[in-house]
């Protein structure tokens, strides 16, 4: 899905960059009522991991691969907001780092895959929560079904901008069939990988999703025949040490499953051409591509410059990439956080 320099045209190429500017704009200050103490260190390590977990191309149909786009992933575990930051993260490190991307091509990357997935799969989330019994279970359920819809709907916004800006004359119908039809079967992985996360960082620490909060059901009470809500009791007491070494022991986990991801688990990714790439060498879409601004990158397609070795070139590309993206994205959200709480300071002295 990432979309190269040279399929869409300067003046549109511009148009999405100024919405994308709009919507990282929202996005920050958004994330500074998202983020708190516990979700702040999350964040940077959603980013990371889905820059691991993309790096994981998986088979979908005959010459054709797909990898998780992410936005559904990070809305529900760190909030919508900061899911834009995080897949905008992610896609900025790949573009200047990995050649992965185009560089004026960056705000259609940005609108396609941070912005639509992340929008629509949350809203698809919110409204499958409200109606589904109040349960764990129902996050789940919800998140598999939220990306699986988030996916085709990023490849309806690329055919929407193709439409407006493509530099090739091909069919608007073919080019909408052929990448809807693709990605919906991707879609069926990145609804997979999706549900299983969530589920497993629900299992252990439910407290930390973000999509989870607010669904715990209230204890009715019957009083002169009326059912009410009981009393809400007070928290148990947890201890502050035990609560950070919880904390850390998630991250550290989630971290070192990245690393292994990047980096030795990506060497078995599929080889086949992603949906995108695919479509455009089939339709012809990729006709005018321009070279990479930057090709010559030392970390360029995902591979160490001058490591022969495929094996270890790929995989110290991944741990690099791995290892960037977490600390630029918690860069990122420990500014944002810090913000919130110097905002919130002279409204206390006020108070």
């Amino acid at each position: 899905m990432h979309v190269p320099d040279g399929f869409i045209n300067a003046p549109t190429s511009a148009v999405a960059g100024a919405v994308a500017a709009g919507a990282l704009a929202v996005s920050l200050r958004g994330a500074r009522r998202e983020l708190d103490e516990r979700t702040a260190p999350l964040a940077g390590l959603v980013a990371a991991f889905i820059f691991a977990v993309q790096m994981l191309n998986f088979p979908v149909a005959a010459g054709t691969s797909g990898h998780l786009l992410g936005g559904a992933l990070a809305a529900i575990l760190v909030g919508p907001y900061t899911g834009v930051l995080c897949v905008s993260v992610v896609l900025l490190m790949q573009g200047i780092l990995f050649a992965d991307g185009g560089l004026t091509a960056l705000g259609v990357n940005i609108t396609d895959m941070a912005i639509t997935t992340t929008v629509v799969a949350y809203a698809v989330f919110r409204g499958l929560v409200k109606v589904l019994p109040r349960r764990r279970r129902s996050v789940t359920i919800a998140s598999f079904t939220a990306a699986l819809v988030s996916v085709p709907a990023a490849a309806v916004v690329f055919t929407l901008i193709y439409a407006a800006g493509g530099t090739t004359d091909v069919s608007i119908g073919k080019v909408a069939t052929a990448m809807i039809g693709v990605h919906v079967l991707i879609g069926a992985g990145e609804a997979a990988i999706t549900a299983l996360t969530v589920g497993a960082v629900i299992a252990v620490r439910p407290d930390l999703v973000y999509g989870a909060r607010g669904l715990e059901q209230r204890l009715k009470l019957r009083v002169n025949g009326e059912l009410v809500d009981a009393p809400a009791a007070a928290p148990a007491p947890v201890a502050a040490p035990a609560a950070a070494r919880s904390h850390r022991k998630l991250w550290l986990t989630g971290l070192v499953t990245s690393l292994v991801l990047a980096g030795f688990v990506s060497f078995y990714a599929s080889a086949s051409p992603d949906g995108l790439e695919k479509v455009a060498h089939d339709k012809g879409i990729d006709q005018k591509e321009k070279p990479h601004a930057s090709a010559d990158s030392p970390l360029a397609d995902y591979g160490v410059k001058d490591v022969s070795d495929a094996r270890l070139s790929g995989g110290l590309a991944g741990v690099i990439g791995v290892g960037v993206t977490v600390v630029v994205g918690s860069s990122v959200f420990w500014i944002v956080r810090r913000r919130r709480t110097a905002a919130a300071e002279p409204s206390s002295q006020a108070a």
